[in-house]
């Protein structure tokens, strides 16, 4: 199969390429340079019109492109963040329908911060949206990604644990020094995965017809942030600091990012995976963390 790749550079869709091409694929990573290699194609994800052939001979595109959404919002980050969704998402649709042999399918990022804050609720699924920028965002983003004329796939991803970055790396530092600490109340349910079956997950999804539509991309058992903390002090052989990192302390250096994405509670289940047959390498955050670390 052949399969275009956007955001192909970052953690996880490197991670992807490296994956696909091991099982066989053919890789085209879509890149905003000059292409170095016969596997590169040239995209401008902020044009108007997608280039002529953007898309020739590709059976199925996954769209990670996305600018970063962990640092604090200002009015501009926030315009950055939805134009580098929204307008490559619009692109890549119009790419499709302009294409003499269209991809069967159209798999692309969104997040688990759909559902807003849902605090004890166990969610799939078929929750609906939520409040918030980030909420507002993704149901923007997926309906873009809707608008192809094939099968589309919304990968609502939860916290991806990997060594190299992702959840975990702006963490790290901090817990190897031994200051560790729960977030808030310690209370709100963190959705996570590790990035093999971050990268499993998509796989199965593109070779299984019958998924469509949202899919959350989180392991079968979320926990709270505290249980999250503790794991993962245990796993670095560190202490885990007696005191929580108060609310007002993380609004004030993060402001609203630290409100949606860090104290909102997700209590996410992997539910349209688990009913199409995926089987999860890691099922609980102890083995996961021995294993991404």
């Amino acid at each position: 199969m052949v399969i275009v790749v956007t955001g192909a550079s970052g953690l996880l869709g490197t991670a992807l390429v490296r994956a696909l091409t091991e099982e066989g694929h053919e890789v085209v990573r879509l890149v905003r340079r000059a292409p170095r290699d016969p596997g590169e194609r040239t995209w401008d994800p902020t044009a108007k019109e997608p280039a002529p052939g953007l898309l020739d001979g590709a059976q199925a595109v996954v769209h990670l492109a996305g600018a970063p959404i962990g640092r604090r919002w200002s009015a501009a980050v926030k315009r950055e963040i939805v134009r580098s969704r929204i307008d490559s998402t619009r692109l890549l649709t119009e790419a499709v329908r302009r294409t003499a042999t269209p991809p069967e399918t159209l798999v692309s990022a969104s997040g688990i911060d759909f559902y807003g804050d849902t605090g004890e609720a166990v969610i799939d699924e078929s929750t609906p949206r939520g409040t918030g920028f980030l909420a507002e965002l993704c149901e923007r983003w997926e309906q873009e990604a809707r608008k192809v004329p094939a099968r589309s796939v919304q990968l609502r991803t939860g916290l991806v644990l990997s060594r190299d970055g992702g959840a975990l790396g702006p963490m790290l530092p901090i817990f190897k020094l031994g200051l560790g600490a729960p977030l808030g109340s310690g209370r709100q349910f963190w959705p996570w995965i590790a990035i093999d079956d971050w990268v499993g997950a998509v796989q199965h999804v593109l070779r299984t017809r019958e998924v469509s539509g949202p899919v959350n991309v989180v392991g079968p058992d979320p926990v709270r942030n505290r249980d999250f903390t503790r794991e993962l002090t245990a796993a670095l052989r560190r202490p885990m600091m007696p005191i929580p990192v108060p609310r007002l302390a993380l609004g004030l250096a993060l402001g609203d990012f630290a409100r949606e994405a860090l104290l909102s509670s997700h209590r996410a289940r992997p539910k349209k995976l688990e009913d199409s047959g995926y089987a999860f390498r890691h099922t609980r955050l102890d083995g996961a963390l021995a294993a991404v670390l």
